[in-house]
């Protein structure tokens, strides 16, 4: 965890920012949350390999479900709604980033995606 905490800022919303570099260097540290609606997560920016889609109007029902023992990356388009999400999971108890910038950023870096 000190390795993601050195590669990421915090946020007074209790989740830590991580940019795509260190995101995609340390990707198997985290499960992926992506909560953009379901026509982004397979349109044209596609999505990380592996993330889960929930959209960011179900994250308050979903995030009960969801195994707090586990390090959440939360992505969306550009990082507002993601950011949003993370907030909210941080306040639950989850250790929570958001991926500044979002699959823009992500795909701007050239990084692999699925659609």
């Amino acid at each position: 965890m000190s390795d993601l905490h050195a590669v990421s800022t915090p946020t007074a919303a209790g989740f830590r920012e991580i940019p795509v570099a260190a995101a995609s260097e340390h990707l198997g540290a985290f499960a992926l949350l992506d909560v953009r609606e379901a026509d982004e997560f397979t349109g044209e920016l596609g999505h990380v390999a592996g993330a889960q889609l929930v959209p960011l109007g179900t994250v308050p029902a979903v995030a009960p479900t969801l195994d707090r023992s586990k390090t959440w990356l939360v992505i969306c388009r550009s990082g507002g709604r993601s950011g949003r999400a993370a907030g909210l999971m941080a306040s639950q108890g989850f250790t929570v980033y958001n991926l500044t910038g979002g699959m823009l950023a992500w795909n701007g870096a050239g990084k692999p995606v699925e659609r």
